[in-house]
């Protein structure tokens, strides 16, 4: 969805009086005679070069800005508004792609010369192919705000061989499970808190005749989330991370297998043909009432909020499964998004200021107020109900969504061999022992510890 031109400002004043400043003294009256014709000539060659971004009488910067959030058009239209009543003369395009097509739409614009001036970019693994392409700039010294956040946060923007940052870092994502309140009321249901309560409201929901839990599994992305949220706590979350990265376990641990078990288990709470259910299909039937719980991330929120305004929504932690490692109940997340500026921009002091806006509070807080979404920046207020029930567990007891946030540096990925062995557990052509075993063997190909 595409807006008019609203209009320029004095885009380069700023850049033009540190031209100025910077200018040698003024030549002598014989000398500016003889340069007459020739500063003429440059004035013009200068205002071509420029184009749109001239202080006087130019015409307006338009920044193009992509996304794969083809949801969020209407939401981010209106967050782009208050920077441009900011800056006048700025107007931000904003244009999202199909989320499976965007990686593809991504290489090819900014191969090109008709690419975004901000692309929405990936973090962690998914980040390197174009901080290695040089195809993004840095913005270690031009955005001031990213040396004061944590390095947990920055580390889903950061090039692993230079250690330069990138890209702004977009929001938190956490992972648990939603819940129709309506649904969980007329069975006599309420939220778990043991293991044995979780598995006992699953049985209820599926003697009643509902589908407990709606899980797209034709789209395998969705399977490594869905064990993080069942399983996190059984295998250790973040103490498992550690170990696995210093080389003292790795995925053929016991207890990671074990916590693929428990993922197998919860095949008969899921649609009986869940390997052929799509994601789109299983938002549906959650939103319909067709499933009574979904598993997913928070960014769901103001999805559903959309398809069902009046739907209400309730989220829960996993509670902590037998032998489970971890001593309370963990909630995976990861940063989610980012925000970059192209190598190839003709108005990269427009991206610039674009991108500092976006490492502020105030572009946080309308993340949070128009998308439901937990902004990457400090200093942003939840004031929603639901967004506190994801929050404060994730504050008290988080953990990495690991093969995201470690094992998407290398091919395969982490998330794609997890994905297609838990299809095949699903459909009884594998058990958890040989899908961890694949894993790791797929990861090891390009994966070496820290010793």
């Amino acid at each position: 969805m595409n807006r008019p031109s609203k209009g320029l400002a004095a885009l380069l004043l700023t850049s033009a009086l540190g031209l100025a400043a910077c200018a040698p003294a003024a030549p002598s009256s014989s000398e500016a005679e003889d340069d007459a014709t020739q500063t003429e000539a440059t004035t013009e060659e200068t205002k071509a070069e420029t184009e749109g971004e001239t202080t006087d009488g130019g015409e307006d910067v338009t920044l193009k800005v992509w996304s794969w959030r083809t949801e969020d058009v209407a939401a981010y239209n209106k967050i782009f508004d208050v920077f441009e009543a900011q800056n006048p003369g700025i107007t931000v395009e904003f244009e999202a792609f199909q989320n499976t097509e965007y990686n593809q739409v991504l290489t090819t614009g900014l191969a090109g010369s008709d690419g975004p001036d901000v692309p929405m970019v990936r973090s962690y693994g998914g980040l390197q192919p174009l901080v290695e392409a040089g195809q993004l700039e840095p913005l270690d010294d031009k955005v001031a705000a990213l040396g004061e956040l944590s390095p947990g946060v920055l580390s889903g923007s950061i090039g692993v061989k230079d250690g330069k940052i990138y890209a702004v870092p977009l929001a938190t994502n956490t992972l648990q499970i939603f819940y129709n309140k309506a649904i969980f009321a007329e069975n006599g249901l309420k939220p778990p808190t043991t293991w044995d309560e979780f598995i006992s409201l699953n049985d209820k929901l599926l003697e009643a005749g509902v589908t407990p839990m709606a899980l797209g599994a034709k789209d395998d992305w969705v399977l490594p989330i869905f064990a993080d949220i069942i399983g996190a706590s059984r295998y250790g979350g973040a103490q498992f991370e550690a170990d696995v990265l210093a080389g003292k376990k790795d995925f053929n641990d016991p207890d990671y297998v074990a916590s693929l078990e428990l993922v197998a288990q919860m095949k008969k709470y899921l649609d009986k043909d869940v390997v052929g259910v799509s994601y789109t299909d299983s938002q549906v039937q959650f939103v319909s009432g067709q499933a009574a719980q979904f598993p997913g991330g928070s960014w769901e929120l103001a999805t559903f909020r959309d398809q069902a305004p009046d739907l209400d929504l309730g989220v829960y932690t996993v509670p902590l499964p037998p032998d489970a490692v971890a001593s309370a109940p963990v909630v995976p997340g990861f940063i989610d998004g980012n925000f970059g500026v192209n190598v190839k921009s003709e108005h990269k002091e427009a991206a610039y200021k674009l991108v500092n806006w976006m490492a502020t509070a105030e572009f946080g807080q309308l993340l949070a107020d128009e998308l439901n979404r937990f902004s990457a920046m400090p200093g942003v207020e939840y004031k929603d109900e639901v967004m506190q029930q994801m929050w404060a567990p994730y504050e008290a007891n988080m953990a990495p969504y690991l093969l995201l946030v470690d094992f998407r540096y290398g091919d395969p990925s982490g998330t794609a061999v997890l994905g297609k062995e838990i299809q095949r557990m699903f459909l009884g052509e594998t058990d958890a022992k040989a899908a961890a075993a694949t894993l790791q063997d797929g990861v090891s190909q390009w994966f070496k510890p820290k010793s």
